[in-house]
């Protein structure tokens, strides 16, 4: 009986591990209103984890990186992104340049997060 209530604690802390692996900090919020407003557009597994400094509290959003929480949080520039790629026959050099400054970051935000970036947004 014991060993099997060891094998099944190490695999619910390997559960665990894996969960607590793909969540990622994905935003920091001054206000608790604002963070469980956030907290609530995420899809999959999230928290919200506060932290004091003194006499300041800072709301730690930790969730699954991906481009759909981060286009629900607004940001990275993902709906502006979203309108340009649908206007993307009529581009202006302006919008060429945009759209050059979104990928730059993009990529840099994947990277971070270990995720890809779509093809189609290339």
């Amino acid at each position: 009986m014991d060993i099997l209530f060891f094998a099944s604690q190490a695999e619910s802390y390997a559960r665990l591990d894996y969960k607590q692996e793909l969540m990622k900090l994905l935003n920091t919020y001054d206000d608790r209103d604002e963070a469980e407003a956030a907290a609530e557009k995420l899809s999959g597994d999230k928290r919200l984890a506060s932290e004091r400094d003194a006499t300041v509290v800072i709301y730690n959003l930790f969730g699954i990186p991906s481009w759909g929480n981060f286009h629900r949080l607004g940001m990275y520039n993902l709906g502006e992104l979203k309108s340009l790629l649908e206007r993307g026959a009529t581009w202006r050099p302006a919008d060429q340049a945009r759209h050059a400054e979104i990928l730059t970051t993009l990529k840099t935000v994947a990277k971070n997060y270990g995720i890809e970036v779509p093809e189609h947004w290339l």
